[in-house]
């Protein structure tokens, strides 16, 4: 069975409980082990991780704690993404205030109210133009890899739209948008 994954690039313990409320109320294990500010294990025990993990989907946390360069999260995030034993289902790119980032074009994005856009959102879901900036988002492209990013704000945070008080309402549609995704492609849960 090729293990399905949905990477998050955030791991501090705010977008950690948010992430978690949103996938258990979706049926879906987030890895514990990958939480972290900035990713606490590299990306080789991440994919071990995931293969033994028995879940699919499962999602996956890498965080690089603000670093400009290639830190911890972007090389976790690389290894997950050129292991071609995991089929990746979308990249939920998180949008920060960190200088000298190339940044991503998401696909899509969530705004804080939850609303779908094209284009990029700012950290605090708010549309802000065609490129989201974060810190952990420049390894997505860089890793030559063909993957769907959804573009988000600040998990848990957003001005205080998306509480885990209140279902973390726009981190649990970026999930639901992959989820859905993957539905509509063909695959199921559990199955290669």
């Amino acid at each position: 069975m090729q293990p399905e994954v949905i990477v998050v690039t955030d791991g501090d313990e705010t977008a950690w409980r948010a992430v978690s409320t949103a996938a258990e109320a979706l049926g879906v294990r987030t890895l514990r082990l990958s939480h972290g500010n900035p990713t606490p294990v590299d990306g080789g025990r991440l994919v071990h991780a995931v293969y033994e993990s028995g879940a699919s989907p499962v999602v996956v946390m890498v965080d690089d704690q603000g670093d400009p360069g290639r830190g911890a999260g972007e090389r976790a995030l690389g290894r997950i993404l050129r292991d071609e034993g995991i089929h990746v289902l979308g990249v939920i790119a998180v949008a920060s205030h960190t200088p000298h980032v190339d940044g991503v074009r998401p696909d899509v994005s969530v705004t804080a109210e939850g609303e779908v856009v094209r284009g990029a959102v700012d950290k605090d879901g708010e549309p802000a133009g065609g490129v989201l900036r974060g810190d952990t988002v420049d390894e997505i492209r860089r890793a030559g890899r063909d993957v769907f990013v959804v573009g988000l704000g600040d998990p848990g945070k957003m001005d205080g739209h998306d509480r885990v008080g209140i279902g973390v309402p726009a981190t649990r549609a970026a999930l639901e948008l992959l989820l859905e995704r993957s539905a509509r492609n063909g695959r199921r849960r559990g199955q290669a």
